[in-house]
């Protein structure tokens, strides 16, 4: 007699069972996984793992209902408009390690009510897009980039969420005043220094000299007017000076003798 288990005849055969699984597993992500990528379901939480995959972009088959998605340690350098705004359910996003230069102003639209953390640590952001962050309620990671720190930076710190445990991180890479170059970003702000007062100094400093100039332009003007006008006038009455005079009316009615 066989020892092997007999199977009970409404049970679907393994390899049936098998495909079922995989495709409720299919059917509980809401979309098949980014080829680079590992999608897992953690305690109900859809999560996409990206990391590590030498991705040069955002992948555009992210499933819809990803609530965690790391697209760390890559090689991307541009953040699209609209990269993200099917991920209504997104809550952590990591985009730290990457090359990731420019933002576009419209990248996280769509993630503004639920997002929680968004990571953009160890990449090369010198300027914070303001119109892209602003209005997220996301705590933001920025430290590791190479800022410059300038009055447009200032202001958009004043809108963000900065996470508190990577603020000490942030760094004045390059600075409208070479003094802060390479200090620590909140040293320089909680010492009370303005660096839009700088920028606007810096602004009137180039109206004066553009007005400057102007004004020097107009008078240099004025000056070769009146002397080319002068020098005309002198030559005109030098020129009816050497004029043959006309003779008298009392000269005309003279007799000829």
């Amino acid at each position: 007699m066989g020892s092997g288990r007999r199977q009970s005849p409404g049970s679907p055969p393994a390899p049936a069972r098998g495909a079922c699984l995989f495709l409720l597993l299919c059917l509980r992500l809401g979309a098949p996984c980014p080829q680079a990528c590992e999608c897992s379901d953690q305690a109900g939480a859809v999560a996409v793992h990206c990391s590590h995959s030498d991705l040069q972009e955002v992948p555009a088959d992210i499933p819809a209902d990803a609530e965690l998605l790391k697209l760390d340690a890559n090689r991307i350098s541009r953040i699209p408009d609209g990269a993200f705004q099917h991920l209504q359910h997104l809550r952590e996003l990591d985009l730290s390690h990457n090359a990731v230069e420019t933002i576009g102003p419209a990248a996280f639209s769509g993630l503004a009510g639920g997002l929680r953390l968004l990571d953009l640590s160890h990449n090369r952001i010198r300027r914070i897009p303001k119109d892209a962050l602003g209005k997220l309620s996301a705590k933001i990671r920025l430290s590791h980039n190479p800022l410059h720190c300038e009055c447009a930076l200032q202001e958009a710190l004043w809108e963000l969420k900065l996470d508190p445990d990577s603020v000490d991180e942030l760094a004045c890479h390059t600075s409208v005043q070479e003094e802060f170059v390479g200090q620590p970003l909140i040293q320089v702000l909680d010492s009370g220094v303005s660096l839009c007062s700088a920028h606007h100094k810096t602004t009137d400093v180039a109206m004066l000299v553009t007005m400057f100039g102007w004004f020097t332009m107009v008078v240099t003007y004025i000056v070769y007017y009146v002397r080319h006008n002068q020098e005309d006038a002198r030559r005109h009455l030098e020129y009816l000076k050497s004029l043959p005079s006309a003779p008298s009316p009392k000269d005309l009615g003279s007799p000829v003798h």
